[in-house]
């Protein structure tokens, strides 16, 4: 056979190097396709940010290839790029995903004030061709409805791209993983599987979704006061089974939060929400129905503290307050790094004395991912020639593409890729490229920008050591150094004596620095900083941020 000249590249550039902006572009020739465009929230280590995004620099590079953007499900880690992503395109470019996630997806533009693209609902067993990309559509079962892996063949070969999912054989709304189609594919030929591995190092099966409606049942049955249920607002197949919980022990239902509010009425009025308008009511009329006869669905199951169960608990909620009759669910698992402020939320509901449920007591909660013997039984139906697990963090991504050697791919077929690495595909067969530019844009208020790790280091210095100004006016004629201010914030004096102590040396260094021949006033501000900062360190055991401020008068 011809070598084939054209390669089909495969460039991921999110979600290899943590769980959450998921992004990855094929490109053929001038064709480009993008599969999902989503976010991850920031840690610790980024004080101030907002969002942190994918550097998807490449497909605006790449504009006039772009023929389509494909979403597998409507998390925010698949599509919260989205609204940056569509403002730096200069172009209109269709998005094809299923109705639930155009839905949503239209939801987070519109907050964005962002006219509806090009939107193109595809469902399962949808085909489609992109340029050269020929594309078929099946679905999955995922802690959302609708959601959809990929299947595309192009003239170098083909590629399975799973999405978020795991093998619910019981599915609340019935809709099983499309295995006919999977095998179909395998048998047409897989040569490069892409596969989610974010419960690549959980044994055994993942739960299915419908072992949580009994235990929701029992505590909604048994519960002496009202109950509020904190969930992932996206996550409607366990908001129908409280619902469903709620109406058959005669409950009403109270949506609160604004996601929530917005994911409900979306899901409701597409078919995905099943909920007459009799069992709904709105949080001011609570006060009007016994406690006993109330749900409250909220946000606030990751601890945010600007959620509805968050200020709920704090007291400071419009329309509602927890007690110490009432009952709280948390049915969510806390995402890598929000740990600290979900036990904060536990604690400050614990002060309160309600009762609390969450996964660690009871089955209110089971993870929407596929773990080791589903991913293995993926593998097994696709029978990939290549594997690349993608969707995770390093460790989750290794522990995958050993179960990949488990199960009978050589070695030398699977790729541990980070972002901005690049395969490349001739005639089935796959090998590494030429990386391209990838990285993190971080959301920071207004602002749209790459990594600043200095504007990082000084918020973390404000934060752990505060600030000290220091401003000292000098003589312009004479050189005379004039009265020394300090003003403090985030740092400890013990006594007046430190302070007054502190000026009379920032004074003196100064004055030694201003009769000296070749002194400016950038000398003389290097010369307070240097003193002060060597004063603090030596009294306080602190490294405060020095800003010094020198008027010449």
């Amino acid at each position: 056979m011809a070598k084939q000249q054209t390669p089909l590249r495969v460039i991921p550039l999110g979600g290899l190097d943590g769980i959450g902006k998921n992004m990855t572009a094929f490109e053929y020739g001038d064709d480009l396709v993008l599969v999902d465009a989503g976010l991850m929230f920031p840690d610790d280590e980024q004080p101030g940010v907002d969002l942190v995004l994918p550097d998807y620099s490449y497909v605006l590079e790449n504009e006039d290839k772009l023929r389509g953007i494909l979403i597998t499900h409507g998390h925010e880690d698949h599509t919260g790029s989205l609204p940056y992503l569509l403002m730096d395109l200069g172009r209109k470019v269709p998005i094809y995903s299923s109705k639930l996630t155009l839905g949503l997806i239209e939801g987070k533009l519109a907050e964005h004030k962002l006219n509806a693209p090009k939107f193109r609902e595809v469902k399962n067993g949808t085909h489609i061709n992109l340029g050269a990309f020929s594309i078929d559509f099946f679905s999955q079962t995922h802690s959302i409805p609708a959601a959809l892996g990929v299947y595309m063949r192009t003239p170098a070969g083909s590629v399975l791209h799973t999405g978020d999912f795991k093998l619910d054989q019981t599915p609340i709304d019935g809709r099983l993983p499309n295995y006919q189609a999977i095998n179909r594919f395998s048998t047409m030929g897989i040569d490069l599987l892409l596969s989610d591995s974010t419960n690549a190092t959980r044994p055994g099966y993942t739960p299915s979704e419908a072992t949580v409606g009994p235990s929701l049942r029992h505590i909604i049955k048994n519960a002496a006061g009202r109950v509020f249920v904190a969930s992932f607002s996206s996550q409607i197949h366990r908001i129908q089974q409280v619902c469903d919980a709620a109406t058959c022990v005669g409950r009403k239902v109270v949506v609160t939060g604004r996601s929530m509010i917005n994911n409900t009425r979306i899901a409701r009025e597409l078919g995905y929400l099943k909920i007459d308008q009799d069992d709904l009511i709105d949080a001011y009329e609570v006060h009007d129905i016994p406690d006993e006869k109330i749900v409250v669905l909220c946000t606030g199951s990751q601890g945010e503290p600007m959620s509805a169960l968050a200020r709920m608990a704090n007291g400071d909620h419009k329309s509602l307050t927890i007690t110490a009759d009432d009952t709280v669910i948390i049915s969510a698992t806390p995402v890598p790094g929000n740990e600290k402020s979900v036990q904060g939320i536990i604690n400050a509901l614990s002060k309160i004395g309600c009762t609390i449920f969450d996964k660690s007591t009871t089955v209110v909660h089971v993870s929407g991912h596929a773990s080791q013997e589903e991913l293995k039984l993926m593998l097994a139906m696709t029978r990939p020639r290549y594997f690349m697990p993608v969707h995770g963090e390093a460790v989750h991504l290794r522990a995958h593409a050993r179960l990949g050697e488990a199960m009978g791919v050589p070695r030398d077929h699977i790729f541990i890729a980070d972002n901005g690495d690049t395969l490349e595909m001739r005639n089935g067969q796959v090998s590494w490229g030429q990386p391209v530019e990838s990285g993190v844009v971080y959301v920071d208020g207004l602002n749209v920008t790459d990594s600043d790790p200095v504007v990082f280091r000084d918020r973390q210095k404000l934060a752990s050591d505060g600030i000290v100004t220091c401003v000292v006016t000098v003589s312009r004629r004479g050189g005379e150094v004039g009265d020394v201010a300090l003003a403090c914030r985030g740092v400890t004096f013990d006594s007046e004596g430190l302070v007054e102590d502190a000026q009379r040396l920032v004074k003196e260094q100064m004055s030694k620095r201003a009769h000296k021949s070749g002194s400016n006033l950038e000398t003389l501000r290097k010369a307070a900083r240097s003193a002060l900062s060597s004063y603090l360190w030596d009294k306080t055991r602190t490294r405060p941020m020095v800003i010094p401020v020198i008027m010449e008068v």
